[in-house]
């Protein structure tokens, strides 16, 4: 390491500093890779992760013709669909991860029945849920039949399954769930399954937060 050879176990180094070298090869820096900003739509049937214990599809499977190694920032129900971000950028990934920044999230749920006015305002001004009152939201009556309505929920929390938490603690639940945007960034006409680099604009869209 920086041209001494490393004879203690336990010796610490910092990879983004120090030149480490196993048999005369640097090691790769994770500063000197490009980062990648990737929007996916994730289709229902996978997990927003790496991996699975139970061999399920992970959203990373979708771009495995993605040179760089990137993760989802959060994560999006397993049968839920729609835009994630993934990335190989740490430090943005935590700052969007952070509660501190309240990042918007939108959302359309199918629900059953027809919320009126009094349920609407409920989930604007908060809902009580077994892990605490929820963060002031927006919501709004996209369509409805005489069965369903389809709602227009924007959350800025992500916390485990709260959209769906929310409708059926003000007595509707949820049957099918979209997220239409993250952070800002629409999924537009992507389709299922499909993905694309997000634009500068995009990125630096991102890091404002």
């Amino acid at each position: 390491m920086n041209r001494q050879t490393i004879t203690e176990l336990g010796a610490k180094a910092d990879p983004s500093n120090d030149d480490i070298r196993v048999d005369g090869k640097r090691l790769s820096n994770p500063a000197d890779e490009k980062k990648v900003y990737i929007l996916l739509n994730k289709p229902k049937g996978y997990i927003s992760a790496l991996s699975d214990p139970l061999k399920r599809p992970v959203v990373v499977d979708l771009v495995k013709n993605q040179k760089a190694r990137v993760f989802p920032v959060g994560r999006l129900d397993y049968d839920a669909e729609g835009a994630i971000i993934l990335t190989n950028d740490g430090e943005l990934s935590n700052k969007l991860m952070h509660p501190n920044f309240s990042v918007p999230k939108k959302y359309l749920a199918k629900v059953r029945d027809v919320p009126d006015a009094a349920a609407l305002e409920k989930l604007e001004k908060g809902v009580r849920l077994e892990d605490g009152k929820t963060l002031p939201a927006k919501a709004r009556l996209v369509s409805r039949t005489q069965e369903n309505s389809w709602i227009e929920l924007v959350v800025h929390e992500g916390r485990n399954r709260l959209v769906k938490r929310m409708c059926k603690a003000v007595g509707h639940p949820v049957s099918k769930l979209k997220r239409i945007e993250f952070a800002e960034i629409k999924l537009g006409a992507l389709e299922i399954g499909a993905w694309r680099e997000l634009t500068a604009s995009e990125v630096e869209r991102l890091r404002r937060w």
